[in-house]
């Protein structure tokens, strides 16, 4: 693959990171709840390190900044929810489903452009970065979940 195509896919990717991540910071600028705001902020800033890791990649290379992509919980509440709309006193659980909503289709586009390349460095670290957002929209997932139906003091 030429030189010229990797460093277009890595411009997109870092355009995609920076998105999420002022997608994040509108948000939690405009829901009230604290509890969704600390959320938003981790999401926010975790953004802001797949856009470095992308910038570090596209100087240095993918030596030694691929780790091993570690297997996690999948809920899939993304995938039967529906979104729901952006208001004013939006719900929490409701800010966790269109987080893991914006996580899912992150993780969607880094798989499918991994799948448009033979096996390279470029496509481990397009499947590494489905995997971070994978790993986010489950965090999220797991929030939403918790929200939705907290624990009581019978079990």
């Amino acid at each position: 693959m030429a030189g010229k195509d990797i460093e277009s896919i890595i411009d997109r990717a870092i355009k995609n990171e920076e998105e999420a991540h002022a997608f994040y910071m509108d948000l939690y600028n405009f829901v009230e709840d604290r509890e969704a705001k600390d959320t938003l902020l981790y999401l926010a800033k975790e953004e802001a390190g797949h856009k470095e890791f992308l910038q570090k990649y596209r100087q240095q290379g993918f030596a030694g900044v691929l780790s091993g992509l570690s297997e996690t919980d999948r809920y899939k509440i993304a995938e039967h929810e529906e979104k729901p709309d952006v208001k004013k006193n939006l719900k929490t659980k409701d800010v966790y489903l269109v987080a893991a909503g914006r996580e899912k289709n992150s993780h969607e586009f880094y798989k499918n452009l991994a799948e448009l390349h033979p096996e390279s460095a470029v496509k481990d670290m397009l499947l590494k970065m489905a995997a971070e957002e994978l790993k986010h929209k489950e965090k999220v997932e797991y929030l939403d979940a918790n929200t939705a139906f907290p624990q009581t003091a019978g079990g």
